[in-house]
């Protein structure tokens, strides 16, 4: 964790560095300790600096949506934008910004609702006396599928500038990254941190097997049952905030996995993975191509699907995919 905090201090520099209104550290560090111009005063505080802390909320909220996911569902490919969580989120978000006009904090607390009604329907779904994994993944990708017809159908009948709107929406991206918006979904976030460190304790035990955590007093099916719903609700709170940017959760508990060299990953270490990841796509979206800048979902899903990819292949050989 200190590697990965001392990485994403690093990410953060280069970020507030870089842009067409190119600064010094120094005058960086001029503006953090109030004696800044106002046009760097204003690049730095209103520009840059939200949007980098977005990026970090947003890849934590995520990256330990995916942790819990996998430990839950004992399945590494298990995750959010898989089981269909995040394309539930992305259509109530579709819905609430081209049908009702709704943006803002409103927003975002009308996809974290919505996509704990989805995933609470996924839930009942793939009941049948006991919640299977491999059947809850399944309904999942029927959900998402469900989902993208919303989304494509909602945008097919839509304005053309709403449209335009949604789809930068619906790709993922940062460049929306303000003070008003960013404020109130960290409150929301920490809150469902808060509620999910409760949890830690029995999630693990899950790993174990259902026969074993319930041998060692852990309630299966209700510590399942909320930790898929606080798991959604993070991702719900990074889709609200960025649309539904894809891989980041798939790839942050993989990469905590291997940093830490154990079969279960760490949730803290996969909030902190998925910051530098989330972080590090921004740049690479901003700055990469100097003619043009791209949505980060765009950065996001050219990365993740060679990893699904090499994931599902190495998931195969082993037999650890489910």
């Amino acid at each position: 964790m200190g590697g990965l905090s001392a990485l994403i201090l690093i990410l953060a520099v280069v970020g507030l560095l870089l842009g067409k209104a190119s600064l010094t550290l120094e005058e960086i560090l001029a503006v953090l300790i109030g004696q800044g111009t106002p046009m760097s005063g204003f690049v730095i505080g209103e520009l840059r600096m939200p949007r980098i802390l977005t990026a970090l909320v947003v890849g934590a909220c995520l990256g330990v949506s995916g942790s819990v996911f996998q430990t839950t569902l004992r399945n590494p490919l298990a995750s959010p934008d898989i089981i269909g969580t995040t394309a539930g989120a992305s259509a109530i978000g579709v819905v609430s910004i081209v049908i009702f006009g709704i943006s803002g904090f409103p927003l975002a607390l009308t996809v974290i609702a919505g996509a704990l009604v989805i995933a609470t329907a996924m839930y009942l779904l793939a009941w049948r006396g006991g919640m299977s994994a491999y059947r809850l993944v399944l309904v999942g990708i029927g959900v998402a599928a469900i989902c993208s017809g919303i989304v494509a159908f909602v945008l097919s009948r839509s304005d053309i500038n709403d449209a335009q709107a949604a789809l930068v929406w619906v790709t993922g991206s940062l460049n929306n990254s303000s003070w008003s918006a960013l404020l109130p979904v960290t409150c929301c976030a920490v809150v469902i941190l808060f509620a999910l460190a409760t949890l830690t304790r029995s999630i693990h035990t899950l790993e174990f097997g259902d026969d074993t955590a319930a041998g060692l007093g852990v309630p299966v099916e209700r510590t399942r049952l909320a930790a898929i719903a606080t798991a959604a609700a993070l991702a719900a709170v990074g889709v609200s905030t960025a649309g539904p940017l894809a891989f980041v959760a798939l790839a942050a508990g993989q990469v905590a996995r291997r940093l830490l060299g154990t079969g279960i990953p760490g949730t803290a270490v996969s909030g902190f993975v998925g910051a530098a990841l989330l972080l590090a796509a921004d740049l690479l979206a901003q700055f990469a191509w100097p003619a043009t800048a791209f949505p980060t979902g765009v950065v996001t899903g050219l990365v993740g699907a060679p990893f699904l990819i090499w994931l599902l292949i190495r998931s195969n050989r082993t037999g650890s995919g489910g």
